[in-house]
């Protein structure tokens, strides 16, 4: 049960909280982004939404999901956590346009919360492999 509350919470921060901190004028309506920029953008979104969808599903209604619901969100915030790393080599910034950036402990908010559930992933997806070995065992 831990698993799938660990997998849940991972849902939400990029299903979820993630849109709704990106549809507004910092991102989606950002009247200085190129529409090419803002459709890769609601892209991004519906995709990584689309995909919470199919983990969620795969989380609690499917006998051995766990695993690859894990993977989603391991695709997901791995990609986030490498554009991130990789930011100075295509010109990419957490800075919004008003010189803000949203930070806890002076660590930007993204990489707290995609790096969190990306480890929580890699637990959960650890546990699911090892409670399949354990099936096959007996």
């Amino acid at each position: 049960m831990l698993d799938k509350i660990l997998i849940t919470i991972s849902i939400v921060l990029y299903a979820i909280a993630v849109p709704y901190l990106e549809i507004n004028d910092t991102h989606v309506f950002n009247p200085d982004w190129v529409a090419h920029a803002k459709l890769h953008e609601v892209w991004q979104l519906i995709t990584n939404s689309s995909l919470g969808a199919v983990a969620l599903w795969l989380t609690w209604l499917s006998a051995d999901g766990r695993g690859k619901a894990s993977v989603i969100a391991l695709l997901i915030t791995g990609g986030f956590l490498a554009a991130y790393a990789m930011q100075g080599l295509y010109g990419g910034s957490m800075v919004h346009p008003d010189g803000t950036e949203k930070t806890a402990f002076g660590i930007n908010v993204g990489v707290i919360g995609f790096g969190w559930v990306f480890v929580s992933s890699v637990f959960t997806l650890v546990r699911a492999g090892r409670q399949d070995l354990i099936k096959k065992e007996n």
